[in-house]
């Protein structure tokens, strides 16, 4: 039998919608609440913005503030236990932004992501990985790097197991045209992406130049998330320099989702892909080959 992953990540953020809408149904203020409980209000906006781990004690008083029943606190003090347990990712020392997001992603259910002219951290290889932050402003250790690269290795066991990250990738042309480290770098991604591509759990599909203008032009790439409890809703990412910025209200998770839908759908099927990022990994092996 397979076991569900969990993710404390989660876990935070779904304990912070229960205390949100618990003081919003008891039409009570963050100085209330915070004075009942002994603790200051930015302890309680941290805790209702799923940006800190709640004492289980905390909790237990906000329970009583909001008059719960025993089964009702038991319940939540639990989940702020849980919040507290550490993910498999804490341990490689990354920005809070990454970290967060790996969170999200290690016990989502579905992956859509739309990449402009890069291709997706969970497909990249070592190599790609490494030459991205040889181009980037910032000049990083190689201890960094190594961090950087193990946890992208770590990610890519999702797409594989009983219980799989089913995921849809939609890559612009660009991504597999533009020469990231090299054509050999290039030659041996792009044959990485055409091995994953077909896997059951993954649907990869390019969208080519000849496309055109299409709605995602000026807004960037993205990823929406998809959980297995539809307590966890999902939530949209777009990852901005130097954070990430998480869109979760319902209009904007639509707007993203049908916005994907339009991609997919201009973009070539995944066998016409397939085909293309072939042709394309052909091309970096004859530079290489001069």
């Amino acid at each position: 039998m397979a076991t569900r992953r969990t993710s404390p990540t989660v876990r935070r953020r779904r304990l912070a919608a229960i205390m949100r809408q618990l003081r919003k149904d008891a039409k009570k203020t963050r100085e209330e609440a915070a004075t009942f409980a002994g603790i200051s209000p930015v302890t309680i906006s941290r805790i209702e913005a799923a940006a800190h781990n709640p004492k289980p004690g905390d909790i237990a008083m906000l329970c009583r503030f909001y008059s719960l029943s025993d089964r009702e606190t038991d319940e939540l003090v639990t989940l702020a236990r849980q919040c507290r347990i550490k993910g498999w990712w804490q341990k490689y020392d990354l920005p809070e932004f990454v970290s967060a997001y790996t969170g999200l992603e290690e016990e989502a259910s579905t992956l859509q992501d739309y990449s402009l002219d890069v291709i997706p951290g969970p497909l990249q290889t070592d190599a790609y990985v490494r030459a991205l932050h040889a181009a980037d402003l910032r000049a990083y250790s190689e201890e960094e790097i190594d961090r950087t690269v193990a946890v992208r290795m770590k990610r890519q066991e999702r797409f594989v197991g009983d219980e799989p990250l089913k995921s849809w990738f939609v890559l612009n042309e660009d991504a597999i045209r533009r020469r990231v480290g090299g054509s050999a770098v290039m030659r041996d991604q792009l044959e990485h992406l055409v091995a994953i591509s077909q896997r059951d759990s993954v649907d990869l599909q390019v969208l080519p130049f000849a496309a055109g203008a299409h709605p995602a032009i000026a807004t960037g790439g993205f990823s929406i998330l998809g959980f297995p409890e539809p307590v966890d809703p999902d939530v949209v990412y777009l990852e901005l320099r130097p954070i990430g910025l998480y869109l979760e209200q319902a209009d904007e998770i639509a707007t993203y989702s049908a916005v994907f839908d339009q991609l997919r759908a201009r973009a070539l099927g995944p066998e016409e892909s397939r085909s293309l990022i072939k042709e394309a990994a052909r091309t970096h092996g004859e530079e290489v080959a001069k």
